[in-house]
């Protein structure tokens, strides 16, 4: 898998990127020196069309890194967990440090490094997953319980209470995309109160049910505008109030994140105007 992503990687870099570059600082050249206005509207459309190129292939890409990042980690943990059986054998694997009970153990699943009491994963560990995600911090009873940090091979991870082997209680769940969730967890959902920031500068305070923005929230959008109301699903939906940077504010309820029936808005310079959607 490593040997086919690899090229691909490089293709796109040095082939594509590299003449999208080229094309771009040509037409920014050109458009610098344009006085015609309508050759001036050609040369931003195209120049618009190039960046949404180079910004596809550069999700690609990080896609494709991603994939092999992945694939790394399975191939380092089976080699790991392959050496380390040859090597010391089963038996050397349960050998216990007197001090802190600390043990190796392979597991179907991956590889154990921590504190072993009755048998039993209890206490500080890491557990090395044989798909290359990692958990490190507290066991009970042979289940992760108490606080830890769980790394993903998408990039994400999530730092915060577990209880059951589950996200329970509070916890920040980071995402490769630059998103991040900070609150409550509930049987590995978020659930309760938090706040979702988004890597466009949006953020969303309030209620979480079974992993999705649902009930009473805020939501903040980089532009200026607010949003107060029902959620559901992820979506404006019940009644809300919506608060425009230029000081006009709207009330109405939302279906699907569309609005429905008659809104009301009261704008900055005290006027007020409705209309039914």
């Amino acid at each position: 898998m490593e040997n086919q992503i690899l090229p691909l990687i490089n293709e796109q870099i040095y082939a594509n990127n590299n003449n999208l570059l080229l094309e771009l600082m040509n037409k920014l050249e050109n458009l610098m020196r344009d006085t015609n206005d309508n050759v001036v509207i050609q040369r931003i459309k195209d120049i618009i069309i190039i960046t949404n190129k180079i910004i596809t292939n550069c999700n690609q890409i990080r896609q494709d890194i991603q994939n092999l990042n992945t694939n790394l980690n399975l191939r380092f943990t089976s080699l790991e967990l392959k050496l380390q059986n040859n090597s010391s054998g089963s038996a050397n694997l349960n050998n216990i440090n007197n001090n802190n009970n600390f043990q190796i153990r392979t597991y179907n699943n991956g590889r154990y490094e921590g504190q072993i009491i009755n048998n039993k994963r209890e206490g500080k560990g890491v557990f090395y997953f044989i798909d290359g995600s990692k958990y490190e911090g507290d066991w009970k009873n042979d289940i992760r319980e108490g606080k830890g940090i769980a790394y993903f091979t998408s990039g994400n991870r999530y730092e915060g209470n577990y209880k059951n082997n589950l996200r329970e209680g509070k916890g920040i769940f980071y995402y490769a995309n630059g998103n991040r969730y900070e609150g409550d967890f509930k049987r590995d959902l978020k659930d309760g109160k938090g706040i979702a920031y988004y890597f466009n500068g949006d953020r969303y305070e309030g209620d979480f049910k079974n992993n999705f923005q649902e009930g009473k929230g805020v939501a903040f959008f980089s532009n200026g505008d607010r949003y107060e109301g029902d959620f559901k699903n992820n979506l404006k939906e019940g009644k809300g109030i919506f608060y425009y940077r230029n000081g006009d504010r709207e009330m109405g309820n939302y279906l699907n994140d569309k609005k429905i029936g008659k809104h009301v808005k009261l704008h900055a310079d005290g006027s007020i105007t409705s209309k039914v959607y």
